[in-house]
């Protein structure tokens, strides 16, 4: 398998953790795309994902699998345990649930954050910037904190009691937020401690 990312852009990262948790990783052959300098926008890149997004997953028989879930969810199927997606139909719809909503309120939030309300990738890559939509996305990163702080006050991870995709997004989220110096509330003791739990897994230190 192949695996085309920009090194420390939080879907790599995404990918990246779960590949560590499945114990996968040295099974996959990172090839780099840099975005920074527009490879994501290539004729070759395009014929791979034409949404021109990193990262994207190369089978041995050439199929390309890019969105970060679809990847995290074939990587889960394709290893044994750790379950990461959930096993019964129930705790599948509740993790895809609880993904989704740290998908789109904290990870896609500050992504929106950055590059639409700041200077993000820079001219050559951004064209569009609209301050005062990022900075509503900013306050739906920051108001998706406290939502999360509250789920964490009766249970050990964002989908219930054990590690899932629900909270590699999360760990992702936070990196990216780490990045534009958006830290999370003094006030949400629950979300301060998950994050310090999840940061001292090892598949966390294969991120960046």
């Amino acid at each position: 398998m192949k695996i085309y990312e920009y090194k420390g852009f939080p879907n790599p990262a995404r990918v990246r953790i779960a590949l560590a948790e499945k114990g996968l990783f040295d099974d996959v052959e990172f090839v780099q795309v840099d975005v920074t300098a527009g490879e994501h926008l290539t004729p070759e890149f395009l014929a791979k994902n034409p949404s021109a997004a990193v990262p994207v997953l190369e089978l041995a028989d050439g199929t390309h699998i890019s969105e970060s879930t679809a990847i995290t969810e074939y990587l889960d199927h394709f290893a044994g345990d750790p379950e990461l997606t959930g096993k019964t139909p129930k705790e599948r719809a509740v993790i895809s649930m609880m993904q989704r909503k740290v998908e789109a309120g904290l990870l896609d939030a500050v992504g929106f954050y950055f590059h639409v309300g700041t200077d993000g990738l820079g001219s050559d890559i951004e064209s569009y910037r609209n301050d005062a939509w990022g900075a509503r996305q900013k306050e739906t990163a920051v108001k998706t904190m406290h939502w999360m702080d509250g789920i964490l006050a009766d249970q050990a991870y964002l989908a219930g009691d054990q590690f899932t995709v629900a909270d590699i997004t999360a760990m992702a989220g936070f990196a990216f937020a780490d990045f534009v110096s958006l830290d999370i509330p003094e006030t949400c003791a629950h979300l301060q401690d998950w994050r310090t739990r999840v940061s001292a897994r090892p598949s966390a230190a294969q991120a960046a």
